[in-house]
């Protein structure tokens, strides 16, 4: 039942927030109204922000991780604390960088879509 529900209440949050984006399509030459710049705008903002989400849950975990196993090997061995800071220094920036991948493909997404230029957009 919960799984159900959380569909429905994701299916619904969906369309809320792309109905604006299709009623603020243009018309064409022959009067009728064309959807499909509006629906690669707005599934293209929904990825764009699951983007960031997933990217950045992923790496605050892991750099989690890593800031916990730091702690532990300097609480065990307090003489080895240079090379385990050194090491832990390096690992969070390597993580930090696929954040910043993240943020690079959601403003890629948002800003230089590359699927609009197929329609006309």
């Amino acid at each position: 039942m919960k799984k159900g529900f959380i569909y429905s209440v994701m299916a619904t949050l969906l369309i809320i927030v792309s109905s604006p984006l299709v009623f603020a399509a243009s018309e064409t030459q022959t009067g009728t109204v064309d959807y499909t710049k509006a629906i690669i705008v707005g599934c293209s903002v929904l990825v764009a922000g699951l983007a960031i989400a997933f990217g950045t849950i992923g790496t605050g975990l892991g750099m989690g991780n890593g800031l916990n196993g730091a702690t532990n090997a300097v609480g065990r061995n307090p003489e080895a604390q240079g090379k385990v800071l050194l090491t832990m220094m390096v690992g969070l920036a390597m993580i930090e960088s696929l954040a910043i991948y993240a943020l690079v493909v959601s403003l890629i997404l948002l800003y230089a879509n590359p699927l609009l230029k197929y329609i006309g957009g």
